[in-house]
């Protein structure tokens, strides 16, 4: 009797419609027994604050992304993990997103080398683009295309003017828009831009490097003279961009998402969804992902629940 119940139960699992408990964001036995037929989705996120409420709340905007997306596609499961509790076996995953205070790990974590080595998708939010220079910046490269790297790449607070949406799977329901946010720019591409296509590109003002840096010895991350060069000469910046590799897997990089409160900009939400989506290879509605614009008590009920997780 056990064998059958198990047989049953596992028949039930491969099958793309799955029910709300066993899709339920926290279900991590559920996501890894499920069959191929269902887009098993691995967010990563970061459990440490940085800086107070309402910074890098990786949590509570991993979780309502994975919701969405549960929500949204009948043949995807999404899951959330904590980096405190680092899932042990990604195998299963047919992508990975990360929102980390750093991508050291998820760069040196066998696992995820193995399943994108495998096609699997990689996207990487705000902090967790950067990684060290090196192996894993290398690493980076053939993943998503792109990084920040120290003394190359800067980080500071500026309202990005996005007045130019390029028309791509990710962008389907994105207006231009401008937000402040902790942008970073003058990022590490692959060599000649090859498989990387800019989805976010704006101009940053000279002050965002000249009033964070003296114009000497380059910083790690306030600003060097190629950067201020670059600006000067007004080239535009990238600071979210998709990426197809060798082989088929796809990556998304995306460097805003240090405000927390960015998530009630509707073109700055639906694009991250819609990033998620197309780097796990679904398909993209034709007006992107929408979604009602959270409201304080939302935001708070996100991170709330963020405290909570597993």
């Amino acid at each position: 009797m056990r064998t059958f119940t198990y047989a049953i139960g596992a028949l039930l699992l491969s099958a793309a419609v799955l029910t709300a408990q066993e899709r339920d964001i926290f279900n991590y036995a559920a996501q890894a027994k499920a069959g191929k037929d269902v887009k098993k989705i691995v967010f990563i996120a970061a459990d440490e604050g940085h800086g107070g409420k309402g910074n890098h709340e990786f949590k509570a905007g991993a979780i309502f992304m994975a919701r969405t997306l549960n929500a949204t596609y009948q043949d995807v499961h999404a899951v959330v993990h904590k980096n405190t509790k680092w899932p042990k076996d990604v195998s299963h995953a047919d992508c990975i997103i990360v929102l980390l205070n750093h991508g050291a790990k998820a760069a040196t974590d066998a696992s995820i080398q193995a399943v994108v080595d495998k096609g699997a998708g990689f996207m990487a939010i705000h902090y967790g683009v950067e990684v060290n220079k090196g192996p894993q910046g290398e690493k980076y490269l053939k993943w998503i295309g792109g990084h920040f790297e120290t003394f190359w790449s800067v980080n500071p607070f500026w309202t990005a003017k996005f007045d130019k949406i390029p028309e791509h799977a990710t962008t389907r329901g994105v207006k231009p828009f401008e937000v402040n946010d902790e942008w970073y720019y003058h990022m590490r591409f692959a060599p000649e831009m090859k498989g990387v296509t800019p989805i976010l590109s704006a101009n940053p003002a000279v002050e965002t490097i000249s009033k964070r840096w003296d114009g000497k010895k380059p910083g790690s991350h306030n600003g060097n003279e190629a950067a201020l060069e670059a600006v000067k000469a007004g080239r535009p910046q990238h600071v979210a961009w998709a990426f197809e590799r060798e082989g088929g897997g796809r990556g998304f990089g995306f460097t805003g998402y240090h405000n927390y409160n960015n998530l009630t900009n509707d073109s700055f939400r639906t694009l991250l969804l819609n990033a998620a989506a197309w780097t796990a290879k679904l398909e993209v509605p034709a007006n992107g992902i929408q979604t009602k614009t959270p409201t304080k008590d939302d935001l708070e009920g996100w991170f709330q629940e963020g405290l909570r997780v597993p």
